[in-house]
């Protein structure tokens, strides 16, 4: 095409484009630039651009690459995307429906056509039919996970040559069969993003003060960094001035707050690097070779959105990238030590304004919730709570002295006190298990591993959440007899352990 012409090429109604003029240039406008590491966009920009020079170096003509950020489902995108040319070439290239022809296979080329542009079908057999002469990238980039024997047969010398070099049939392989990780590369695509950011800046101060006591200087990671928080304030510490510091994020969106942060000047120390990983299908830092490593809120979160086995393997593989006499220094929820055991529950239920509505009668589902009072929202929450994951969580009423009780156990009432409160973000956090190991539980899967479990390791109540979020909206009891009946006595049981700071050292 590049060499004979145009005049003979069919266009996408499958008429002769009549253009014998021979093309200038070839622009190459990679889309969604801003995304790697994902089952959509495996590749970083810049493995990408490598390939298309290895590629156009046949072509004899000039060839640019154009980086195009993913703006989601938009119908500008064709127009966004002709201005981004023309502002990433600062000016040098504007493209118009007189100067170029478009090349595409899939709908968008339908936002091409609305502004004029002429498009050429690439795999797409011309006209209206829905036929292909070839498959489409995706469909290839799946072969290639599927291992079929002639699927990379079907890709150029320049794409094979640079998979090899850099190991990247292993990598898709990998990003293809983690269940846990989605499309995007991201845990959850229910999370409020712009809440959770200023949560973790919220409490990065107290992670920094419960941890900093037992970090050791060195090759130091952050494993789920969030948005670098608790690196920012270690940075800031003259003891780990020497250190290097390696964060790792697998959310998109965060990730690219660290690279910005970055960029901004916040870290002290210029020795810091984010990574974009998933830490749960291998080891994200090289074997035997890190002092410290920082995990915070996160493997409870491989056990909600993955399975028992992904969480032993992270386990696993922090021991494996540790120095002997490395730590790793996980902090996270955790559910009481008799956690089967069955409690009465009493719960408040005069706070509610809510008069028989359901979701459907307000602004959001987060107004909803918070026009239920405690009770009521107990009951949402036994609908909702890992209702994808077929968890059934079991109750049954009881009145003492004319007072209605909850029967249930401890560890179910502590799923929902935990989470009761979390009304921006409730149908993520309703995919989360915090009560799944006590303490004690945690330390035998550690120990079984060979770590050591530090004496300074603890679970605690934290106080805060008891006085204000619990008291005055929730009472424990346990039965005197084992099934009480009106006139028994119920026992004041106090609220057990949140969270725990354990010490693991190889």
């Amino acid at each position: 095409m590049v060499n004979m012409g145009l005049s003979e090429e069919l266009d996408v109604f499958g008429n002769p484009l009549q253009i014998s003029k021979q093309p200038s240039a070839i622009i190459f406008a990679v889309t969604s630039a801003n995304h790697n590491n994902t089952r959509r966009n495996p590749l970083p920009l810049y493995q990408r651009a490598m390939m298309i020079q290895d590629f156009s170096r046949e072509l004899n003509i000039p060839s640019f690459v154009i980086p195009i950020d993913d703006i989601g489902q938009s119908p500008n995108f064709a127009s966004y995307t002709i201005k981004k040319i023309e502002v990433e070439t600062e000016l040098m290239i504007k493209l118009t429906p007189e100067n170029t022809i478009v090349l595409c296979s899939t709908p968008v080329a339908n936002l091409y056509l609305e502004l004029g542009f002429k498009v050429l079908p690439v795999e797409k057999v011309p006209g209206s039919a829905d036929s292909f002469f070839a498959k489409l990238p995706w469909e290839e980039l799946e072969s290639i996970v599927l291992k079929h024997k002639q699927s990379k047969q079907n890709l150029d010398p320049a794409c094979i040559r640079l998979w090899k070099d850099y190991g990247l049939f292993e990598k898709v392989d990998m990003l293809f069969s983690d269940s846990l990780i989605g499309d995007d590369g991201d845990l959850t695509e229910s999370r409020d993003y712009n809440t959770y950011v200023r949560e973790m800046d919220e409490i990065a101060e107290l992670k920094f003060q419960e941890t900093i006591p037992f970090l050791k200087p060195g090759r130091i990671g952050d494993i789920g960094c969030a948005v670098g928080s608790w690196i920012k304030l270690v940075c800031q510490d003259p003891k780990y001035t020497e250190s290097d510091f390696y964060g790792v994020e697998i959310a998109r969106h965060l990730y690219h707050i660290c690279e910005q942060r970055k960029e901004n000047g916040e870290f002290q120390n210029p020795n810091v690097f984010f990574l974009r990983k998933n830490a749960v299908s291998g080891l994200v830092y090289p074997r035997l070779s890190m002092n410290a490593i920082h995990t915070s809120s996160l493997t409870h979160e491989i056990e909600s959105y993955g399975d028992r086995s992904q969480l032993l393997a992270f386990i696993k593989n922090r021991f494996e990238e540790l120095v002997y006499g490395g730590v790793w220094i996980n902090r996270d929820v955790v559910g009481p030590e008799d956690k089967e055991t069955e409690v009465y529950v009493w719960m408040e239920e005069d706070s509610s304004t809510n008069q028989g509505l359901g979701p459907g009668k307000y602004v959001s589902f987060k107004e909803y919730l918070e026009s239920l009072s405690t009770k009521q929202r107990f009951f949402q929450f036994q609908q909702d709570f890992r209702k994808e994951e077929g968890y059934v969580l079991r109750t049954s009423s009881i009145l003492v002295d004319g007072i209605e009780y909850h029967r249930m156990k401890l560890k179910d009432i502590c799923e929902y006190i935990s989470k009761k409160d979390y009304t921006d973000n409730w149908k993520s956090e309703m995919h989360e298990s915090f009560c799944f190991w006590s303490f004690d539980e945690w330390k035998e899967q550690l120990e079984s591993i060979g770590f050591k479990i530090s004496p300074n390791s603890h679970a605690y109540r934290n106080e805060w959440l008891v006085k204000n979020r619990y008291e005055g909206k929730i009472k424990l009891f346990l039965a005197s007899i084992p099934n009480p009946k009106q006139t028994a006595d119920l026992i004041p049981f106090d609220f057990p352990v949140t969270h725990m700071l354990m010490l693991a050292e190889k």
